[in-house]
């Protein structure tokens, strides 16, 4: 059995919000729980008294007390949470006051801005009254093509106040990937800015945002808040104004609408490379209670910690980070690149900012180990307490780098969820150790399982990640599906009343879990089923690999294994280098893993959030159609993998 990188003290145990909950929890039912697997079984086995015992420990606010816990808690969907309950996001998330930074932001431009709780419930109050001024009211869409600057937290707060449905995109989206994601919910206000900056370029928002404004004619009103120029010109909009002149009044103490638990709050949208995205939609009280669990058990977040997501207004992180305001934790945002002027930049922040949480993706972690940097020799990094990873499997390697160098005695805690439960499956645990390549603890009061290919659970072999019992976070519904299927066809096609998550993963004997890739993505090569993501650890381990891509090519009735490669500027793959590629996957993985062919492109598609697209590749080099390439980063770069002479034979 692997020895832990890292393990919790007696004092680290002792004084975590999770033991300070199985205390609460002893107390109340006459229990004796007193490790994490005994708090897990009984948060699965009893969920009617463990999300009222998270209700209690966040402290949520609400008018009205639920009159049932869980009804039909036997389907998938189906099931409904804390019924006759009565409550507002925005109200929990507004529940501190006084001179504590609430938001502390940085651009890549090197500006800096502080908002304290105080500042943050004025301004928000001031922003709600102009909102209902326009008629904004309960149900209506307001949405944010934003970069990830204070005002679009304040903009979600005021219009998740008054029962509004907020959504939004990252400015990096061109206008037919906005049009597809805005364009169905039919927004009253839009929120935006006059543009951002990004690898040391300023990147203009406002002719974009015009256009968007002009083709959904639902958007009565469009408020942009000046960033990359002090007087942004207005002419192009007929009904735009600058955010401080809208927001300009005086309201007073702001009015919460009281709403049922699953009031829709958030619209998410899939990553749309299959097709026009979909609009998932999550109810106020599901998500808030499932992100105050993750922060203040599986994060350890307190009202002393300093946060940070490294994420844009277009990933569910985002939404996620936001959440951390209920805990009267203070929130550090930043927008431009991670590696902009150098791969330090998020370190700096670290340093500057006291920073005690640190969230990223797990291919930030890699890029700064090919940078052969080393934040622990060159950072004061002594606040730091908690690294989260996600976005993709981080790599035991990467595991390691962190320990090495970024920092010794730290909760890695990598994590694994999505967009449809904006929320985990996996995740940290500060009371467990850390071990390389593994999400330390499934999530409490999620029974999550792995099925084998007949549908049956296993343990210690890979599979499908399944929830196999309902959960306050479930999506409330799908936009513009009435009558359910697009809900039912997205996770409960394969086996009935079950969620499927579509995660190829295998639980360990740490009871932790391995994310192996995305099930869809799986090679198949001899009806043997292959995780992407055991490939990946093998080839960008390698220093003359940027990054990688494979799929499955359709060959002689059977499937071959293709990778592609990015490499660093300079390097060219010559036949040597290929063979020594083939040669350290077979080494470390099995004969079945070695790639047929290995070949060299200049780039990698990856959606807006960075997460490369196998599927959009795959339906390229078998000449299908790609539905929704606006849905990339980089959609060109799809190009390079089309008729290409080297899958010919």
């Amino acid at each position: 059995m692997s020895k832990p990188l890292w393990k919790p003290s007696p004092d680290q145990i002792e004084q975590s919000n999770l033991h300070a909950f199985m205390q609460a929890v002893n107390d109340a039912h006459g229990l004796s729980i007193g490790d994490y697997d005994a708090l897990y079984a009984w948060s699965i086995e009893h969920p009617e008294f463990f999300w009222p015992a998270v209700w209690r420990f966040g402290g949520m606010i609400a008018s009205r007390n639920w009159d049932a816990v869980l009804t039909d808690g036997d389907k998938m969907p189906g099931a409904t949470w804390f019924d006759g309950a009565r409550l507002n996001f925005a109200e929990n998330l507004l529940r501190h006051r006084g001179d504590q930074p609430a938001l502390v932001f940085q651009g890549e431009n090197g500006s800096r801005r502080s908002i304290t709780y105080g500042e943050l419930y004025e301004r928000t109050a001031a922003l709600a009254a102009a909102l209902r001024e326009v008629g904004v009211q309960v149900g209506d869409r307001v949405v944010g093509f934003m970069p990830n600057l204070p005002e679009a937290v304040i903009a979600m707060l005021a219009a998740t106040s008054l029962g509004a449905i907020w959504s939004s995109c990252s400015p990096d989206f061109g206008i037919n990937g906005v049009m597809d994601r805005f364009g169905q919910i039919e927004p009253k206000a839009l929120f935006t800015a006059d543009g951002y900056f990004y690898n040391g370029k300023t990147i203009d928002s406002l002719k974009r945002a015009a256009a968007i404004a002009e083709q959904i004619s639902s958007i009565k009103k469009v408020v942009v808040v000046p960033y990359a120029a002090e007087k942004p010109d207005l002419a192009n909009f007929s009904q735009a104004v600058l955010f401080d002149d809208f927001a300009a009044g005086n309201p007073g103490e702001m009015h919460f609408e009281q709403l049922p638990f699953d009031h829709p709050l958030y619209i998410m949208y899939s990553s749309g490379t299959t097709g026009v995205p979909k609009c998932i939609v999550h109810g106020a009280g599901g998500t808030l209670i499932q992100h105050l669990k993750e922060l203040m058990l599986h994060t350890d977040l307190k009202r002393s910690d300093r946060i940070f997501y490294f994420t844009t207004c277009g990933w569910m992180m985002w939404n996620w980070l936001v959440s951390s305001l209920a805990t009267g934790a203070t929130v550090l945002l930043y927008d431009g690149s991670p590696f902009y002027p150098d791969g330090n930049v998020l370190f700096d922040l670290a340093q500057q900012e006291g920073m005690t949480v640190f969230g990223t993706s797990a291919k930030y972690i890699a890029a700064v180990e090919k940078a052969e940097l080393a934040p622990r020799e060159t950072h004061d990094l002594s606040a730091l307490r908690a690294m989260l990873s996600t976005g993709s499997p981080l790599a035991p390697e990467s595991f390691e780098f962190v320990y090495e160098d970024i920092k010794t005695d730290i909760v890695l805690s990598s994590i694994s969820g999505g967009t449809d439960i904006i929320s985990c499956f996996a995740l940290g645990c500060p009371i467990r150790p850390v071990y390389a390549g593994e999400l330390q603890a499934l999530g409490l009061g999620m029974r999550v399982e792995v099925f084998d290919d007949e549908g049956k659970s296993v343990r210690g072999q890979k599979g499908e990640l399944v929830c196999t019992a309902p959960f306050p976070s479930m999506p409330v519904s799908f936009w513009n599906d009435p009558d359910g299927k697009k809900y039912h066809d997205a996770y409960f096609d394969v086996y009935p009343n079950i969620w499927r998550h579509g995660d190829y993963v295998e639980r360990t004997v740490h009871d932790g879990m391995v994310i192996q890739g995305r099930s869809d993505a799986v090679l198949n090569p001899g009806g043997v089923r292959i995780g992407t993501a055991e490939i990946y650890r093998q080839v960008e381990a390698l220093p003359e690999i940027v990054e990688a891509l494979v799929v499955g090519q359709d060959w002689d009735n059977d499937v071959r294994v293709i990778l592609f490669v990015r490499l660093i500027p300079g390097v060219d793959l010559d036949e040597s280098m290929a063979d020594r590629i083939k040669k350290h996957i077979r080494q470390n993985t099995t004969p079945r893993h070695v790639p047929e062919k290995v070949i060299q492109v200049a780039d990698i598609p990856r959606t807006i959030s960075g997460k490369i697209v196998e599927l959009a590749v795959r339906n390229v080099i078998h000449n299908r159609p790609i539905k929704n390439a606006d849905a990339l980063a980089n959609p060109q770069a799809l190009e390079l993998f089309r008729d290409l002479p080297e899958l010919r034979s």
